[in-house]
């Protein structure tokens, strides 16, 4: 039988990899850099063999969609910001075995759910950054879930998130899940944005993301959830916050029972509110109470 060993909230902000060039910014995301390091020596100390992120700069229109390969291999230059990231190479082994049974079980529940093993098929860099620190090595698998649904919902979501749960159990995998993506995210406006590298845009943001915090390491989850589609509207959340909808309904939505550790404090970048928590698994329900129950393999 599988577990789940770990689950995060991580910022993929691209200026990450600036920080860690020679220039003005070196050294400007050197705590979310470390943070997510310290996830990584944390999951390898937890012998995740498994991670499997929930990326909000994978966008889709129809339908809901993993990616699958046995290998995750490319040179990535993001269309979004190509003056921040150019031809930064990856390598990661997949998880097909896990990726199949998270879309039989999505499936199942309800939301048509597709893992595709297509070669040309690359990630995107809500997955590569994050990886790129707690997975330095290249040598733990990663499987990739579309975190931003344009025409999907929330409940959706969530119930993709009880499937990935029902997958890891009938899996022998241990697992590390990843909510790859931004508290609130209004990018400055252009004329605004490269003044605004360090700042967040709006003052509402910050308060809520800040209220938000505070919500996660009291572990008052019934709150926060109840708040969650308006926060991710009224504080464009990235992806609509798609990734964290997964994520707690991996972990059992509001009967989750963890505390959160903000591992990365609190920061603003380019517009947005960002952060790495780690969220305990001990505060995880019986997995047979995530939803459908599926007979253990």
């Amino acid at each position: 039988m599988g577990e789940i060993v770990m689950a995060v909230k991580a910022t993929h902000v691209p200026s990450m990899l600036v920080s860690e060039q020679p220039g003005p910014a070196h050294g400007c995301r050197q705590a979310a850099i470390d943070a997510e390091r310290e996830i990584g020596r944390r999951a390898r100390e937890l012998g995740v063999d498994t991670f499997v992120v929930f990326d909000t700069h994978w966008l889709v229109n129809a339908g809901y969609h993993i990616n699958n390969n046995a290998l995750h291999k490319g040179n990535y230059t993001s269309h979004e910001f190509p003056h921040f990231i150019q031809d930064l190479g990856y390598a990661f082994p997949g998880n097909v075995e896990l990726g199949r049974l998270i879309a039989e079980e999505a499936t199942l529940g309800g939301v048509k759910t597709r893992a595709h093993e297509v070669a040309s098929l690359d990630l995107e860099y809500g997955t590569i950054l994050p990886m790129r620190y707690m997975n330095p090595e290249g040598d733990v698998r990663v499987v990739s879930i579309a975190g931003w649904s344009t025409f999907g919902s929330l409940e959706e979501s969530r119930i993709v998130g009880e499937a990935v749960a029902r997958a890891v159990r009938r899996s022998n995998c241990r697992v590390a899940l990843v909510a790859s993506g931004s508290l609130s995210h209004q990018i400055w406006e252009n004329r605004l944005v490269e003044q605004g590298f360090n700042t967040i845009s709006r003052e509402f943001n910050k308060q809520v993301d800040l209220r938000v915090l505070q919500l996660w390491e009291q572990g008052d989850w019934p709150t926060f959830l109840r708040m969650l589609p308006e926060y991710a509207q009224y504080c464009y959340g990235e992806g609509r916050m798609h990734d964290t909808a997964m994520l707690f309904g991996a972990l059992g939505w509001d009967r989750y029972q963890g505390k959160a550790e903000i591992v990365c404090p609190y920061f603003e970048s380019s517009g947005t509110g960002q952060v790495v928590a780690q969220l305990p698994v001990t505060g995880i329900p019986p997995a047979a109470s995530l939803g459908m129950e599926m007979p253990v393999s």
